[in-house]
């Protein structure tokens, strides 16, 4: 039987259950074998935008937050690669790693809008199909069909979460209980990640 992965990529700086819902949904919704939380290496838009925390402390409060998460996991594939992370190159390693596997791309509305700033898209299209999370009611991203996409969309519950806002949040001294996977906060508080040095 074909397994079926989907890859939802991503800083997760910090990790926070507006990923999850998408995360678990997407794979209740499609009949998805697992996810795998790639925790991106060097987030290649990022650069130079902003401070981005270690890969190692990003990679360990993914794990911490999916740990007995059923069909979750979280891996370090680009972490270990090095460099910038490109989606072209991690989806031909999982392919080379699963041969045979159905491989699922998870994208956000707003992240499925930008596709063509992407590495090698046309590597990325041909290898993998695209799933689109959305809140209800949004309509479909346009022009991904007629640009040769798989695509799959999934609704998922309009959680306005923002990492930046998760960030000020910890430097502030406010709590992050609920918007932030508990694991996930122990791991912010014994590595000291997001407080202001002074």
């Amino acid at each position: 039987m074909t397994e079926r992965i989907g890859i939802f990529g991503g800083t997760f700086d910090p990790i926070h259950i507006g990923h999850l819902v998408a995360a678990v949904n997407a794979r209740q919704d499609l009949g998805l074998d697992r996810v795998v939380l790639m925790v991106a290496n060097i987030p290649w838009q990022k650069v130079g935008a902003r401070q981005v925390t270690p890969a190692e402390d990003r990679f360990e409060m993914v794990r911490a937050a999916v740990a007995g998460v059923a069909g979750l996991e979280a891996s370090r594939l680009e972490i270990d690669r090095g460099g910038p992370s490109y989606t072209a190159d991690t989806v031909s390693q999982l392919a080379a790693m699963h041969l045979g596997a159905e491989l699922f791309v998870i994208v956000g509305w707003d992240v499925s809008t930008d596709l063509g700033s992407w590495e090698r898209l046309d590597e990325v299209r041909e290898m993998a199909s695209l799933i689109v999370v959305n809140r209800p009611g949004t309509p479909p991203p346009v022009g991904l069909l007629e640009e040769g996409w798989r695509l799959a969309e999934v609704s998922v519950p309009n959680l306005e979460i923002s990492s930046t806002d998760l960030r000020a949040r910890v430097a502030s001294g406010r709590p992050l209980d609920y918007l932030v996977p508990e694991p996930a906060v122990r791991v912010i508080r014994e590595r000291g990640l997001y407080a202001v040095s002074g």
